[in-house]
């Protein structure tokens, strides 16, 4: 069974996203419908616009622009972490419906194992015998996929894919990013926020940590202390 490879693809995203999110913003103001609108929002005013409600935190108007990834070689511990950010679309890989048996699962290697060539043959062999034995409950045993897989490990890789809108996603790159999130998603979020800015960079511009974007790091005694180098950032604890 081969090592799961990370991969993340942007399948579909909403059509001109910063023009459409600065043409909400927009209307909150004026009196004039969508087509005038449209003619009065340049690079400069959208660039301006974006700017502003993100900096106001006042970001309902980019909910507006959404975006769905395709996401591959993660584990079953790391999608239990992004199922968590509730303001989103998951459609997940079933170990319920999809049965193993015949070619194995892949799996996610942490760093620490595979650096470690003792540690990296046991693990590997562990993962074999899981499958050894989640091929038994099925071909030997008579059990479902449904209730063979209580015995497929956290390793497991699934596949996922995922919509959010601007704001959710800003949400999700901020707490993600962060040194102090766990690698795997900490890897899954940096390429997502690498696809995303290709599609509207003044909307991502402002995405990452708060300890970069708010020059404040929440996360008291667990630190990583990276707000340190920071010019003007701060440790704060929440009440």
């Amino acid at each position: 069974m081969p090592e799961a490879i990370l991969k993340v693809k942007l399948i579909s995203y909403t059509q001109n996203p910063e023009q459409v999110c600065a043409m909400a913003i927009k209307q909150c103001y004026s009196k004039v419908g969508v087509n005038e609108l449209k003619k009065k929002i340049d690079k400069k005013t959208k660039e301006r616009l974006i700017k502003q409600i993100i900096s106001s935190g006042h970001t309902s108007t980019i909910e507006h622009a959404s975006f769905t990834f395709a996401v591959e070689g993660i584990s079953r511990a790391c999608s239990h972490q992004l199922v968590r950010h509730r303001i989103a679309s998951y459609s997940q890989q079933s170990q319920r419906y999809v049965d193993f048996k015949a070619k194995g699962f892949d799996y996610v290697i942490p760093y620490l194992i595979k650096k470690n060539t003792k540690l990296l043959k046991k693990y590997c062999k562990d993962m074999d015998e899981i499958f050894n034995k989640y091929k038994i409950l099925i071909e030997q045993e008579g059990m479902s996929p449904e209730d063979a897989r209580f015995i497929l490990p956290n390793a497991c890789e699934t596949k996922i894919i995922i919509t959010m809108n601007a704001r959710a996603l800003l949400n999700f790159l901020k707490e993600r990013l962060c040194n102090r999130a766990q690698w795997e998603i900490r890897i899954m979020a940096h390429q997502m926020l690498s696809l995303v800015k290709k599609i509207a960079p003044n909307i991502f511009k402002y995405a990452g940590p708060t300890c970069q974007t708010e020059k404040i790091c929440w996360q008291g005694n667990l630190s990583c202390d990276l707000w340190k180098k920071i010019n003007g950032a701060e440790l704060k604890k929440r009440e």
